[in-house]
């Protein structure tokens, strides 16, 4: 079965260390799956019940609902900000979450891992996206996990994609998720 996993990167920076791993697991999906790499988070307004009205949905918004709903599962790369989820990923499962009980992350499978300067590797902004997407209304795949400590020291000079270990990990990360949404479908 094919799979296909939309990403979606909390960080803005270009050089963003949270962005490298996410186009390091681009490249490292399996055969099977398929990693599409979100591009606009930047563009999307706050959530705001006034302007989420039909014929009003800003065009950003309707370009993430789509490619969310037309995903078999999401992969969320979060950095930590001041110990908790940053405020562009947050607005994203914010429009996600929507309509309520029928947004497109409503029964959709989703994953969480990422890399941050901390000892801990963002586990705080992790789980806190994971409550976040829960409460939206998604399938938070909670046995699949990567944080990642030491971003700054760790990547100054090596893309996440050739730290051998750190490959390793992402495509592990993007085969479970393959394999759960396969056997889920299968199951269905």
């Amino acid at each position: 079965m094919s799979v296909r996993i939309l990403a979606l990167v909390g960080s803005l920076r270009a050089g963003s260390h949270n962005r490298q791993l996410a186009e390091a697991a681009v490249k490292l999906a399996p055969e099977g799956a398929e990693v599409d790499l979100f591009e606009g988070l930047a563009d999307i307004p706050f959530y705001n019940e006034d302007i989420d009205v039909e014929g009003s949905v800003p065009a950003a918004a309707l370009k993430l609902r789509e490619a969310a709903g037309d995903a078999d599962a999401l992969l969320l790369f979060t950095p930590e900000y001041n110990g908790t989820i940053p405020a562009v990923l947050k607005n994203a499962i914010d429009w996600l979450s929507r309509p309520y009980g029928a947004g497109a992350l409503t029964g959709k499978p989703v994953a969480v891992i990422g890399t941050a300067f901390g000892q801990y590797g963002g586990v705080w902004a992790q789980d806190e996206t994971r409550k976040a997407l829960g409460v939206a209304g998604g399938k938070v795949l909670e046995e699949v996990k990567l944080a990642i400590p030491g971003s700054v020291t760790r990547f100054a000079e090596t893309h996440p994609a050739d730290d051998t270990e750190v490959a390793a990990q992402l495509a592990e990360v993007v085969g479970r998720v393959h394999g759960l949404v396969s056997e889920t479908a299968a199951a269905a």
